[in-house]
């Protein structure tokens, strides 16, 4: 694997990093690793996401639409007395 340096980190972000490996349990080390991972992964396509989410495919059972009301169209050729 290949080994990265990073310079000129300013200390509010080099303690905020410190503090959120902490609470993920890791160093900062493997936290920035995670970071950069997240940051250059691609994400996921919004349909695949629509499909797994809304898909009956994926356990769920189709959301119920309620029947179709027709309506008569509107008549546009009245005269208008303003």
């Amino acid at each position: 694997m290949a080994n990265l340096s990073i310079r000129r980190i300013d200390e509010d972000t080099l303690r905020r990093l410190r503090i959120q490996a902490a609470s993920n349990g890791v160093s900062m080390e493997e936290e920035i690793r995670r970071i950069l991972k997240r940051a250059v992964e691609a994400s996921e396509p919004l349909g695949d996401l629509a499909v797994r989410l809304f898909s009956p495919a994926w356990g769920e059972e189709p959301l119920p639409l309620p029947p179709r009301e027709i309506h008569a169209p509107l008549d546009f050729t009245a005269e208008r007395n303003d």
